[in-house]
């Protein structure tokens, strides 16, 4: 299937550019959604405490006949001013009842062929322009899906060019949104590094690391630029909702072809 091919200044050019088989393929949400959450068990952390927390203390049980619950506690406070507990859950200091193990499987597997079908079907979604608009994207009504744009973006160097391009295309109300959008975080988060939510905005792919573009579109607020290698289910459908707004350069979708045939 050939498709129209844009211009940097947002013009559709007279050649056309012929789709891989990749974007003819089932759409499969509830695959998509499996696929994520994988991915997204893959980054956690194990986590635990060590098994003599809370247990490294010399402690006594005083038994019957003190009137005093026979609980451990500390050796050597047998008067009554000094009935320090300890060792036991409920005691201060004590260990805790059942604490997190590092041992515990916290990653979720999936199929090699079960995840590569996550991700053509991502691709795919990236090409209906309901799934995008419904995703709560934002785009001029004359786009045509998928968005690819002429290999010679991937020369721009500018951060303000990047962001030109993305206004040719007719994305301004798309980074507008962003911006409308991007709040303070509520909770502990603020504290951590990550003051302010924003939300995802337009992908960008290109062949290789060598693209320019890559550090000109970094620095655009929600907007990400990746190599056609870099492609997860996650990045394509973030949240477990597919449909991205993405843009394939020229060259891209040329490797998207030799990839997936």
């Amino acid at each position: 299937m050939n498709v129209t091919k844009y211009s940097i200044k947002g013009q559709k050019m007279s050649e056309k550019v012929e789709l891989p088989n990749v974007f003819e393929s089932t759409l499969r949400p509830d695959v998509i959604k499996r696929a994520v959450l994988a991915e997204q068990s893959w980054k956690r952390q194990p986590k635990g405490v060590s098994p003599l927390a809370g247990k490294m203390v010399a402690v006594e049980n005083w038994g019957t006949g003190r009137g005093v619950a026979r609980v451990p506690r500390i050796k050597g406070s047998r008067t009554h001013s000094a009935q320090r507990t300890a060792f036991i859950p409920q005691a201060r200091g004590g260990h805790k009842a059942h604490p997190p193990t590092a041992e515990k499987n916290i990653i979720e597997k999936i199929n090699r062929k079960e995840h590569l079908l996550a991700l053509k079907s991502a691709i795919a979604y990236t090409s209906k322009k309901d799934a995008v608009s419904d995703r709560g994207h934002r785009f001029e009504s004359k786009m045509e899906f998928p968005i690819i744009i002429e290999s010679k973006a991937e020369t721009i160097e500018k951060t303000s060019d990047a962001i030109q391009l993305l206004n040719n295309l007719g994305l301004s109300l798309e980074l507008m949104r962003i911006k409308i959008g991007k709040k303070v975080r509520a909770g502990k988060g603020k504290m951590r590094g990550r003051k302010y939510k924003v939300p995802v905005g337009p992908l960008i792919v290109v062949k290789d690391k060598e693209s320019s573009l890559i550090k000109a579109g970094r620095n655009i607020l929600g907007t990400e630029v990746i190599t056609i290698n870099e492609l997860t289910t996650e990045i394509l459908a973030p949240g477990t909702y597919p449909g991205r707004l993405t843009i394939w350069t020229e060259d891209a979708i040329q490797s998207l072809t030799e990839r997936f045939g």
